[in-house]
């Protein structure tokens, strides 16, 4: 018997039983599946994983030889939407959006009066805006970088 489930109450429960050639489903969407058969290989797939995935799973296999238990944790990472964007007061803003976890945005030429923003969205993402203050910037062009697990961006823009 092998059972793959999400350590949560009305989640998941997915199990096969090899001496009757049986798989079950209990609460899964048709994102949860076996990834090859699970007489071969009993590997679980999400596809497509989306942000309600993250959490702890466990699998755990009964045979003959005993109980066994092995305990996996999902981390579902979303890239931001990066933009680049300045007004008429000379003021870049660098915007990174929705991203899991946040991203972190640094500028070029270095500023020590850039200031940051940070908007926790109810989904788990966060949207990030630092601005960039260039009146008296003798640089012809300034340089965003945003940095996140999933993605690096390098966003350039003329202050001419």
């Amino acid at each position: 018997l092998v059972t793959w489930k999400r350590n949560c109450r009305s989640c998941c429960l997915l199990s096969y039983r090899s001496d009757h050639k049986e798989t079950r489903k209990l609460n899964c969407s048709e994102r949860i599946m076996w990834k090859y058969s699970p007489d071969s290989e009993p590997a679980l797939r999400i596809y497509p994983v989306n942000l309600g995935d993250d959490g702890n799973y466990t699998c755990e296999i009964v045979n003959s030889e005993g109980n066994f238990l092995f305990f996996s944790s999902l981390t579902v990472i979303v890239p931001p939407t990066v933009t680049l964007t300045h007004d008429k007061s000379r003021v870049a803003a660098c915007q990174a959006s929705a991203a899991k976890p946040a991203a972190d945005i640094s500028w070029i030429p270095a500023n020590s009066n850039s200031t940051e923003e940070e908007f926790h969205h109810p989904n788990g993402t966060v949207t990030r805006v630092s601005y960039f203050g260039w009146t008296n910037s003798i640089f012809p062009t300034v340089t965003c970088l945003v940095t996140h697990p999933a993605t690096n961006q390098t966003l350039l823009m003329n202050l001419t």
